[in-house]
């Protein structure tokens, strides 16, 4: 069971798109991701279970970091929501999106960084630790950050309620990843045994959630697929491009750089879903962004992971080469 759990999360990439697919082909079979089972909302409990995953993965000593290295968390979030919500709304701008794609861009935008981005980023060999506490610290951010930010983008065109959306992120975020953190502190064990499957689970959760939304909207979807897969790729890439950008021209080393990039780039686009069902329910091509950004974003994220080690490699970055030349020296004196 744990191989299985396993090759699910490697190969989510893979599985996200097979589930997109499905919800093109077969809609039927999937609408009811999006609606209610005994009164619950199914697409909200996936992202809860999601949520609860992630707060199994952290622990209450990284927050330390933020107190250890400011300037390099500051940053970060200030990258992570100054970045892709304006470059949101600036694409939504030039392609001519309508109202419904326009929310869905930009809600995908001011949403926090994934857990995906501290898989992403071990596999780039960046800064991990970085990379998790930027996570942490946008997520935290996120009730307060992701309605304000959205109401002062699209607020004026398009009407939705801040405080409603802060109250489904504290319920949808907040709660079951404080639940997943409180089962690390006083069920360690739990939580160790979990951290073999939980991944797999969220992975799956996360495919559902594509599925449903794309059946959902379907038509839709369909009548206006080349604009969302462009903009969606323009905003995923560009959102590296200017992370790690924005980085090397603050001075960060090579591995913040990386972290930084792929933080910035790699959304909560699970969240940006369920908000988008919650709060543009009259619009529901709003979710479709959120869903393509969720299967997209891991494969350019493996990409990335592969263009960093083996082409934009850091033996180009000149603290490596310091680094490299210390080493040496030390290695020759041994000898």
């Amino acid at each position: 069971m744990k191989k299985v759990c396993a090759l699910i999360g490697k190969y989510f990439g893979v599985i996200a798109i097979i589930f997109l697919i499905l919800g093109l082909v077969t809609p039927d079979s999937w609408k009811w991701v999006v609606g209610k089972v005994a009164g619950i909302s199914v697409l909200s409990t996936l992202l809860g279970i999601v949520m609860f995953g992630m707060g199994t993965t952290l622990d209450l000593k990284d927050f330390g970091l933020i107190l250890k290295r400011p300037f390099d968390v500051f940053l970060g979030a200030i990258a992570q929501y100054f970045v892709m919500p304006f470059l949101a709304y600036v694409l939504a701008t030039v392609f001519g999106l309508g109202p419904a794609l326009t929310a869905g861009v930009v809600l995908v935008g001011t949403c926090p960084g994934g857990t995906s981005s501290n898989v992403i980023t071990y596999m780039s060999k960046g800064d991990v630790a970085l990379s998790v506490t930027m996570t942490m610290v946008s997520t935290v951010l996120s009730p307060i950050l992701t309605p304000l930010i959205t109401y002062w983008l699209i607020g004026q065109q398009i009407n939705f309620s801040p405080i409603g959306m802060f109250f489904s992120i504290i319920q949808i975020v907040i709660v079951p990843i404080a639940l997943g953190l409180a089962v690390k502190k006083f069920l360690p064990k739990l939580a160790e045994t979990a951290e073999d499957y939980l991944p797999a689970v969220s992975s799956l959760a996360i495919s559902l959630i594509i599925a449903g939304v794309i059946a959902v909207s379907r038509n839709a979807i369909l009548a206006a697929s080349s604009i969302i897969i462009l903009v969606v790729i323009l905003h995923n890439c560009l959102g590296y491009a200017l992370g790690f950008g924005i980085a090397r021209v603050a001075g960060l080393t090579w591995k913040k750089a990386v972290a930084l990039s792929i933080e910035v780039g790699m959304q909560n686009s699970g969240l940006a879903v369920g908000l988008a069902k919650a709060h543009f329910a009259s619009m529901p091509l709003a979710a479709a962004p959120g869903a393509v950004f969720s299967a997209w974003h891991n494969i350019s994220g493996a990409m990335l992971a592969w263009l960093y080690q083996n082409v934009l490699n850091p033996k180009y970055d000149p603290d490596y080469a310091t680094e490299q030349a210390a080493l040496e020296r030390r290695l020759s004196e041994e000898d």
